[in-house]
């Protein structure tokens, strides 16, 4: 009861008194001990067992061992059962300790670091498991931060210190946290004593990006946010020590808050094995009630008649029940159809399979030192059945570099390049870039090509001056002097840097910030700029604005945001310049730029002096503080005048185009989601090839009501299938001749994309629209969703996933992309320039989006057929092995007794046949991995489940039946009528047993010898080495050594000797074998010749030609102008503008009065040309083709010769 109700306690509000432990210690709040093992020394055997009995497959062999030590049922020893039971235990138990040790390792360290804790007016060094809430602690310079934190004081000016938040969010760019003013000069131990505030403040949860709470001291309060605080796992650097009072400690920190557990995701195969396996059992069953009817009929008729020979037991009687003890008995014989080496056998080879993407050295990116992960080794053969792949674009289709490419200025466009014609010149590697070496501080990286943008700089045209002052001064970068006169910028986005940049270029040089000031150089002359407040950036506002005041003492509001958002809160007298900046908004955005719109306002004193009162009182609030300041930026950020606009360009990373376009031929669909505007996703969407002009229509989603966007989409509809009837539900009212839509998805040749906007998904995948989304979506080759938030991402995939139940891959590389990775059935993160959170939730990652296409065609093809081949290949030779003794039951009055001698029965799963199919299903390959990239439709049958299905382990099962039916029949007709060489019978049931078991042996061996595409020596040794061991075990329990140590457990002494001395037995095994093999070389030779599938194909060409590269297509590269206007994804993110709102933000650069001359720009360049990128798709040879002609041609709908 006393655990019930501390579960029910849920923490409202959290009371922190500093110095005061044991006011604190009356709340029970958690210490800073942390605990991610599972197990110690005394729970680890019980809770361990417990848990590997839950699985179904123990709990079943459990359950024969149980039934195998009754003496009236079991016909076989324990041992044959509990061997292999305990080797999977034993491997699964050694798997989990060995997990659990480094966590208890990672915990120990964690637990044992050092920190200091000011107790009793002194430093004393703590270890981190005895740090409590409520303490003061102090950080030094590159140490972890113990607990989360309120930072108090620090070593730098106005409280300032610098964190860096990789283990939190992946990112290593270094973010600033502000203590209050009031706590800033606390950095004496005296002060820090008697420091006796109290902080109420929000429970424990896992918003890692959110705080809320008051500080009361010294009868004021003070309000904190998300920037007060360090959180556990951040680092402190650049600043040499501060202190912090603990607020959440241990468990209840934010990060241990976000340690849930990662959704488990399971396979199709894993799904059907289970399916499978219910169905053997099932079989078993029947199986069983057979004989156990057949025992009862059999000791009603014939063994009454022998109750003197055999006289039945004495708890034995009646026929019914001597029927009912055996059906349990076969049961316990017939269980190998379900081997339990099978599971074991399962994650071998996934962890195989995962180490060899691991290990794959085309997948390691060499710039970043980032090699391919296979985070999880459970989906590999997933891999090989995806349909559908949903891509972020920024960052994972682009590169996320971004460089200032355009802009346009009080309605003068700049960044184009023309000639003395006045024609516009495309811009090269080998043109000329713009002179920056009258600016001494510019960054020699940065490139520019349009002279004329320098010349209105020199000009001193009033509106470049202040566009480039807005830039300078409007942005949240924080700057660093490495060295005399070498700035380096940390931004917090690509964008933020790459404006910066640009601006440093042009003359006006973000130079320092402290908490109260910004200072530039303008053209070479230092200006210092008083801060008075940054209106934040969030996904609402969709812009940000710093309000400053000049040395002239004028007051201004810069600010920037997407071009939507600035035009609605211009004045009536930018009307005329509105117009202009669009349409060069839209030619920007026609190229696949980036764009933002630039503004600013003139603000009088006394109006600002009254709206910053309301402002400082707003901030203070506790509840509901984000809204009223919202409405609060909304009231000043009016009747704002246009400046102009940027351009960015965020590359294409190398490969996409190819890429994307093999992965089409191996009919997967891409589904691009993506949060920036509708025209870039598009531009971007014809560079990659996803779109074209050729395409028959491109349909555009983009109503603003429900209404409307279900109109369009039943229009689209209606135009692909020709229908003529649409109900009013949005439903399709299909004809007879368009009675499943699903059929059209094969058969339409016509092709089509879809584009849809954010706010008309939003209505689309309402219950009464998603399913017409679904169906016109799929029916187009190209699906575009942009300005989407992170939660339709993971909607749409969902969507996808459940109602077409196809295998899902999300891919992506920043926070927003987690959802969505998280909820497909295979999520791959990729190592970008947004930090590491896609990785960190990953199943896969790697550096660059190209290696996606020898993820699945290659490695996910390979563990799909080798997986497939491998189950096919077990449960044939577990019912060829186990079905003999079905049969034999019929010989031997349904006795329950086994044909094999029992160490046979216990070796033939884990020793005779292990090594063989572990080696097929770890190296097999039907074609190389140049063929799997040359002929992608070759992924097509893993996207269909042909290679293993309920059809294939029908046939598996068949051939299985049918070759136990030959194991036993033709040696048991053959030792009727055989004699041996002295003339005498072969009469003893142990020589039968032996010729069946070597026979058995020979026959899986020579078979999957047959099913081996790809010989290695492993594969070699592993075959004839485990024949050969068959033998040497066989003769070395039958032996007279091993009789005369154990004679009780090895009583065939001479058995096998006697037995394969005989010249006949071997005649007998090799019938046996032949015409176990014949059936299946027959149907596998007419099958090949007759009904080649495009694997046989390829193969027989691997076989006839030498491995060769393939040969490239072209694909025409289409340039896209679009009149639509541009709006601008932001990258940035909330946070650093609320800190220098409190006018206290950074630290106090020490800047040089004059900074030195440089030398001039490095004239190489750097900037790759966009317009003439190749895009080409590895796809058929004209070598292969030609050479196919005469060989049955390789012809699929998807693939065509150059």
């Amino acid at each position: 009861m006393a655990f019930w109700r501390r579960k029910a306690h849920i923490e409202k509000e959290r009371h922190v008194k500093a110095n005061a432990r044991e006011y604190n210690d009356k709340f029970s709040y958690a210490d800073n001990h942390i605990k991610t093992s599972k197990y110690n020394i005394f729970t680890f055997l019980p809770i361990n067992l417990f848990e590997q009995f839950q699985r179904v497959a123990n709990a079943y062999f459990l359950v024969l061992l149980i039934l195998q030590v009754i003496p009236a049922i079991s016909s076989l020893s324990w041992f044959t059962t509990i061997v292999p039971l305990v080797l999977v235990l034993v491997i699964t138990a050694v798997k989990d300790a060995t997990d659990d040790y480094f966590r208890h390792k990672s915990d120990r360290q964690v637990n044992n670091r050092q920190s200091q804790v000011l107790i009793r007016g002194s430093l004393q060094n703590e270890k981190w498991m005895n740090v409590r809430v409520g303490d003061i602690i102090k950080l030094e310079n590159n140490q972890f931060v113990a607990a989360d934190i309120l930072l108090l004081c620090s070593s730098e000016p106005y409280g300032l210190c610098y964190i860096e938040t990789a283990e939190l969010d992946g990112e290593t760019n270094l973010k600033v946290r502000q203590a209050l003013t009031v706590t800033s000069d606390l950095g004496d131990v005296s002060k820090l004593n008697d420091f006796d505030g109290e902080v109420i403040c929000e429970p424990p949860n896992n918003k890692l990006d959110k705080f809320t709470g008051t500080l009361f001291w010294r009868d004021n309060k003070y309000a904190l946010d998300n920037e007060k605080m360090l959180l556990r796992g951040c680092v402190l650097r650049n600043t040499e020590w501060c202190f912090g009072m603990v607020i959440f400690a241990g468990l209840q920190t934010k990060l241990m808050q976000n340690c849930g557990r990662t959704m488990f995701k399971r396979t199709s195969i894993d799904k059907l094995m289970n399916t499978l396996v219910l169905w053997i059992f099932g079989f078993l069953i029947c199986m069983g009630v057979v004989l156990a009817i057949g025992n009862t009929i059999w000791e009603s008729w014939i063994g009454r008649n022998f109750q003197v020979f055999l006289p039945w037991d004495a708890s034995q009687d009646s026929a019914v029940f001597s029927g009912f003890l055996t059906f349990w008995s076969y049961i316990i014989i017939l269980n190998t159809v379900v081997p339990i080496s099978l599971y074991v056998s399962v994650e071998v080879l996934r962890l195989g399979h995962s180490y060899f993407i691991n290990w794959d050295r085309r997948m390691y990116y060499s710039p970043m030192n980032t090699a391919a992960e296979a985070r999880t080794t459970t989906l590999n053969e997933e891999l090989g059945q995806v349909e559908f792949i949903f891509s972020d674009k920024t960052g994972t289709l682009t590169q996320n570099i971004m460089v200032f490419s355009k802009c346009s200025i009080n309605g003068q466009p700049y960044g184009d390049v023309y000639d003395e014609f006045d024609q516009k010149v495309e811009i090269t590697e080998k043109t000329a870039c713009v002179d920056f070496s009258f600016n001494p501080l510019c960054d020699r990286r940065f490139k520019f090509y349009d002279g004329s943008l320098v010349e209105a700089i020199k000009l001193e045209d009033a509106a470049v001056h202040e566009f480039f002052r807005l830039l300078a001064l409007c942005h949240t970068v924080m700057p660093e002097e490495k060295s005399e006169g070498h700035l380096v910028y940390q931004a917090q986005s690509p964008d933020e840097g790459a404006l910066v940049t640009a601006a440093r270029n042009f003359g006006f040089v973000f130079w320092a910030r402290t908490p109260e000031t910004i200072t530039l150089y303008e053209m070479g002359h230092p200006v210092t700029y008083q801060l008075l407040a940054i209106l934040d950036f969030n996904n609402v506002r969709k812009r940000m604005s710093v309000i400053v005041k000049n040395p002239q003492g004028q007051i201004k509001l810069y600010s920037k945001g997407a071009d939507t958002i600035i035009f609605e809160r211009l004045d009536p007298s930018s009307e005329d310049l509105v117009f202009t900046t669009s349409e060069h908004l839209s030619e920007f955005a026609g190229e696949g730029l980036r764009t933002l719109a630039l503004a600013y306002k003139d603000l009088d004193e006394d109006y600002f002096e009254v709206w910053m009162k309301k402002l400082l009182f707003v901030s203070t609030l506790i509840e509901n503080r984000e809204d009223q300041l919202a409405v609060l930026y909304e009231e000043i950020e009016q009747d704002l005048k246009l400046l102009g606009a940027t351009a960015i360009e965020d590359k294409l990373q190398e490969g996409v185009p190819e890429t994307i376009a093999c992965l089409n031929l191996a009919d997967i669909k891409i589904w691009v989601l993506t949060g920036d505007k509708l025209e870039t996703a598009m531009n971007i969407g014809y560079s990659c090839n996803m779109l074209r002009d050729d395409m028959n229509e491109v349909f555009v989603i983009s109503g603003h009501t429900l209404l409307e966007v279900q109109q369009q989409l039943r229009s689209a509809k209606e135009h692909i299938l020709g229908l003529s009837r649409v109900s009013s539900a949005g439903s399709v009212e299909k004809t007879d001749t368009f009675a499943d839509d699903s059929v059209f998805e094969e058969t339409i040749i016509a092709e089509y994309a879809l584009v849809i906007n954010g706010h008309s998904l939003a209505h689309a995948l309402e219950a009464q629209l998603k399913h017409v989304l679904l169906d016109v979506a799929c029916l187009c080759k190209t699906v575009i969703c942009c300005r989407v938030t992170p939660m339709q991402k993971a909607q749409v995939v969902e969507l996808v996933k459940t109602q077409k139940r196809a295998v899902t891959l999300a891919i992506g590389d920043g926070a927003n992309d987690v959802s969505m990775i998280k909820t497909a059935h295979i999520g791959v993160g990729i190592s970008g320039q947004e930090g590491m959170q896609a990785v960190l939730a990953s199943d896969y990652s790697f550096a660059q989006f190209r290696y996606l296409q020898r993820l699945l065609l290659v490695h996910g093809r390979w563990s799909y057929f080798r997986m497939c081949n491998f189950l096919c290949y077990f449960f044939y030779k577990n019912f060829a092995f186990t079905l003999v003794h079905f049969w034999y039951g019929f010989f031997c009055g349904f006795s329950a007794q086994t044909v094999y001698d029992q160490w046979f029965i216990t070796l033939f799963n884990i020793v005779y046949t292990s090594l063989p199919v572990l080696a097929m299903g770890l190296f097999d390959q039907d074609v190389n991995d140049q063929n799997s990239l040359r002929y992608p439709s070759l992924y097509k049958p893993g996207q269909q489940n042909l290679l293993f299905n309920k059809r294939q382990f029908f046939l598996c099962t068949l051939q299985g039946l049918g070759t136990s039916f030959l194991l036993f029949f033709i040696p048991y007709g053959a030792f009727s009528v055989m004699v041996k060489e002295d003339g005498s019978q072969f009469s003893d049931q142990q020589a039968f047993a032996v010729t069946i078991a070597t026979s058995l042996v020979i026959v899986v061996s020579v078979q999957i010898g047959l099913d081996t595409h790809y010989w290695t020596a492993v594969n070699h040794l592993f075959i004839w080495g485990s024949v050969t061991v068959y033998f040497a075990i066989l003769f070395a329990m039958q032996s007279d050594g091993i009789f005369g140590i154990f004679p009780s457990n090895f009583q065939f002494i001479g058995a096998a000797r006697n037995c394969l001395s005989e010249k006949s037995v071997w005649l007998v095994i090799l019938l046996t074998t032949v015409v176990c093999m014949v059936p299946g070389l027959a149907v596998s030779f007419l099958r090949v010749d007759l009904f080649p599938t495009l694997t046989d194909k390829v193969r027989h060409l691997q076989q006839c030609r030498k491995r060769q590269g393939p040969q490239e297509q072209n694909l025409r590269r289409v340039r896209r102008t679009s009149s639509r206007r541009s709006a601008y994804a932001f990258s940035h993110q909330q946070g650093y503008g609320e800190l220098i709102t409190s006018g206290k933000n950074m630290r106090m650069s020490s800047v040089s009065a004059a900074p030195s001359a440089g030398k001039s720009p490095h004239s190489s360049n750097w900037i790759e040309n966009m317009l003439k990128r190749k895009n080409e798709v590895s796809c058929i040879s004209d070598e292969n083709m030609e050479a196919s002609k005469g060989n049955k041609a390789i012809q699929t709908p998807d693939q065509h010769t150059v």
